[in-house]
């Protein structure tokens, strides 16, 4: 498949391999591999990327714009160029836990599982790194819903009087 070649395609491209939350172990032939098996999509504001429930069998590479995630209709955090989206469902092999929903027009890598796992089977190290990187997204989220939850708690949580006054 020929991908487009140019500044906006490299800027996606440098977005993927910078974001704070990228598949950061990655080496430069691994992301040459897997976009080489990707598929470019754009989504428009309001579109779904990916539907809680509903099975797609594909993962998301955000390479610009911004994606709300919601469970059950709340909003729960927002991801931007770089970050995946689809990667538990793909992890567990299930149904996606979460709707993502483009906060405004969004250009996007699509991997289908499939095409993943071929990938994999061939190249077992790219697996790895892939995995690895994928497991220290989810630790980075868990973390930031930790400390999330943890803010609130603290601002929630009346003020005591010192006694003895």
């Amino acid at each position: 498949m020929h991908k487009p070649v140019g500044s906006a395609h490299e800027q996606q491209v440098s977005a993927l391999r910078t974001a704070k939350n990228r598949l950061e172990y990655l080496t430069p032939n691994d992301w040459s591999l897997i976009l080489d098996k990707s598929k470019p999509q754009t989504f428009k504001k309001g579109e779904r990327l990916v539907e809680q429930g509903k099975q797609t069998r594909a993962l998301y590479l955000l390479g610009s714009g911004k994606v709300n995630i919601s469970v059950a209709g709340v909003r729960i955090a927002q991801i931007g160029p770089g970050e995946v989206c689809g990667d538990m469902a793909f992890l567990e092999n299930s149904v996606p836990s979460a709707t993502a929903v483009a906060d405004e027009d969004v250009e996007a890598y699509t991997l289908e599982w499939s095409s993943l796992e071929s990938l994999f089977e061939l190249f077992p190290h790219l697996a790895s790194r892939f995995y690895r990187s994928l497991a220290v997204n989810l630790s980075r989220r868990l973390r930031d819903q930790i400390g999330a939850q943890r803010s609130v708690k603290q601002t929630a949580v009346p003020q005591r009087e010192p006694s003895g006054k």
